[in-house]
């Protein structure tokens, strides 16, 4: 089943015309409501939090956030202050004493948007509708309520979107209440929308209806912006993952770490929705291949998934703390040295290698090196699971052998706890230690956006992604070459699960055989992505879908004329196209002998006039243009 064009990026000229140029917000109110609204469950509360600056600027204190009241949530997230105009206070006060009798209190007061984020809050959307509360609604699913727990259950979900009884799959997962809300809240909505276009043909089939507009999730992409600096981040943050590594590999540490690249996959423990079954599957393959091509790479990969733990692993902590001795006696042996050494130039002599350490310095050492041995392998996982008999991806670890043996090029440490910098064993925040990583794998089944290939991209750090993603797709509608910017994408849509894990396979082992030269040219290539995903672009189209909301709630008063097309030559297609320099690689430029250098890969490239090109192709689109007299919508030329 292709999907269809949506109205995107590349299309975003042609979002329809508006009499004003903006919004008369001063005499609107838009409500936000949301389960997550600083309530951080899953992305939603991404969307909402990087998507508040740009609202605010654009309505000031006419806007609000409504979500649940926690206690912790409200003391460490937001400000008191007092209602900014009567109406407000009123239905404040309203809300308080009796209830939500909201509608009454802002009678003959500022039009309302109300936009509901997910099933949550759909209750108040249908019982605004059915009481007639004068007000324009959206309602946005980020992914539908049955679709998540059929791609839970292993079920071959979009080859058969088409073939599933809704009612009865929701009444069997005992969600059929829910489900109700949910399809209620979208049908009741004067504007229903989704994140990607993948949700959109899911939502048609789950919901039985169209989404109105496709609004990417997008970030604030100044919050991670460094300029020239990322590099530098990549270096330092990597640093301290090396650091870690020694630590948790004390005894075993017989690789290279400068040769040594740091892969992770992070997000909600869902193992075959986040794709962490064919993760695992490639890695086996992975690292034959890294094998029998007698590699010098060794390949760290880290699974960063909560799970229920009841406590470090005590071979994990005493790794660390047997690195940190080793560090300490290397240091005091240091100083001792130094200051002999330093002495015996002073004297204007050329000290005696042979006795400048005395008997007690070697004992230290030997001592030291003796607490290095180690009779057990380095442990997979860093905390003492609950249920380690059952765990998917432990299970699955012992299924295809990778136990971090010395001959394995593939390592494995399962982190389940989310990252803190207070943590005694990777003090580190996450985005220190995407920053520090070389590769993000998010070979997802069920993905309805994806933040996590996203936050990678904006720290220009490459990432491998799939077709079922809506990040994955909104990349391919966009980037000519995704792969050439460090964007991996995996079709898992029209190739069985044997053919995507091959593939998965050969992207990890391409990645694996770029020069160091290579993996920073394509780092540069990633971060120049970043505009793509700000929303200064992206938060276009929530303002349409407020527009459009508007102008189906109050017609008399709010005008739009939804069918009409920009000029063709501004929707064309906005393509990133493919970099003329250095290829992605090395299966572009295999060199004719089996040894080289990075030096002699000495291929033109420009960064600065690289970049200047990108940026001259991300700007055109951008610009709304008029509509030629006479100009005729082609059919299906603007679907959305």
């Amino acid at each position: 089943m292709p999907l269809s064009r949506s109205l995107s990026m590349s299309s975003l000229s042609g979002l329809p015309l508006w009499e004003e140029e903006s919004l008369p917000v001063e005499d609107l109110y838009l409500f936000e409501i949301a389960w997550e609204v600083t309530n951080k469950v899953g992305g939603i509360y991404t969307v909402i939090q990087t998507k508040a600056k740009i609202t605010v600027d654009e309505w000031g204190e006419n806007y609000f956030m409504m979500g649940p009241y926690y206690e912790h949530n409200f003391k460490t997230q937001v400000e008191q202050c007092d209602p900014p105009s009567a109406a407000i206070k009123i239905a404040m006060d309203s809300l308080k004493n009796s209830g939500c009798q909201l509608t009454d209190q802002l009678q003959d007061k500022p039009n309302v948007i109300a936009h509901f984020h997910e099933w949550q809050a759909g209750a108040g959307l249908v019982l605004s509708r059915s009481r007639k509360i004068p007000m324009a609604t959206i309602f946005t699913t980020h992914a539908t309520l049955l679709g998540r727990y059929l791609c839970a259950g292993n079920v071959d979900f979009y080859n058969n979107l088409d073939k599933f009884n809704i009612d009865r799959e929701a009444g069997e997962r005992q969600i059929y209440h829910r489900y109700c809300l949910e399809r209620a809240a979208v049908h009741c909505a004067h504007v229903f929308t989704t994140v990607s276009q993948i949700t959109a043909v899911e939502a048609n089939h789950m919901l039985h209806r169209q989404p109105d507009v496709v609004t990417p999730n997008g970030l604030n992409v100044k919050k991670f912006s460094a300029v020239h600096e990322f590099q530098n981040l990549h270096s330092t943050n990597k640093a301290k993952i090396q650091e870690f590594v020694r630590g948790h590999f004390y005894g075993h540490l017989d690789f290279n770490l400068e040769k040594t690249l740091f892969f992770f996959i992070a997000g909600r423990y869902e193992f075959s929705n986040k794709g962490a079954d064919v993760f695992l599957e490639s890695l086996s393959r992975l690292n034959y291949l890294l094998r029998v091509h007698k590699s010098d790479v060794t390949v760290v990969v880290f699974f960063i998934m909560p799970a229920k733990t009841n406590n470090f692993n005590v071979e994990s902590l005493k790794g660390q703390a047997v690195r940190k001795q080793l560090w300490d006696t290397a240091h005091a042996v240091k100083e001792k040295f130094g200051k002999r050494l330093y002495e015996a130039l002073l004297k204007g002599e050329i000290p005696d290698m042979n006795k400048i350490l005395d008997r007690d310095d070697f004992t230290i050492m030997k001592r030291a090196l003796f607490a290095t041995q180690r009779h057990t392998l380095p442990p997979v996982t860093t905390h003492n699971m609950l249920d380690d008999s059952t765990d998917p991806i432990l299970t699955n670890v012992r299924r295809i052998g990778l136990f971090n043996n010395r001959n394995d090029r593939v390592k494995i440490v399962f982190h389940p706890e989310f990252l803190s910098s207070t943590s005694p064993l990777l003090p580190m925040d996450y985005e220190e230690f995407v920053r520090g990583c070389h590769l993000g794998v998010f070979p997802s089944y069920y993905e309805p956006w994806g933040y996590t290939p996203g936050e990678c991209t904006v720290m220009g750090i490459p990432s491998v992604t799939t077709n079922l993603s809506g990040f994955g797709c909104f990349m391919e509608e966009h980037v000519s070459d995704p792969s050439a910017y460090g964007i991996y994408i995996v079709d898992r849509r029209f190739r069985s699960a044997d053919e995507s894990c091959n593939q998965l396979t050969q992207f990890m082992f391409s990645f694996c055989q770029q020069s160091r030269r290579q993996r920073i040219i394509q780092r540069n290539r990633t971060e120049r992505l970043s505009d793509l995903l700000d929303w200064r672009y992206l938060g276009r189209f929530y303002i349409h879908a407020r527009r459009l909301a508007l102008s189906r709630a109050f017609p008399d008063t709010f005008k739009m004329d939804t069918f009409v097309p920009p000029p063709v030559s501004t929707t064309q297609g906005f393509r990133y196209p493919r970099p003329q320099s250095v290829p992605p690689s090395p299966s572009a430029s295999i060199h004719s002998t089996p040894h080289h250098s990075d030096e002699e890969d000495e291929e033109p490239y420009d960064e600065d006039e690289e970049a200047e090109r990108d940026r001259q192709n991300i700007k055109a689109p951008f610009t709304l243009g008029a509509v030629p007299p006479g100009k005729k919508k082609q059919p299906g030329e603007y679907g959305n």
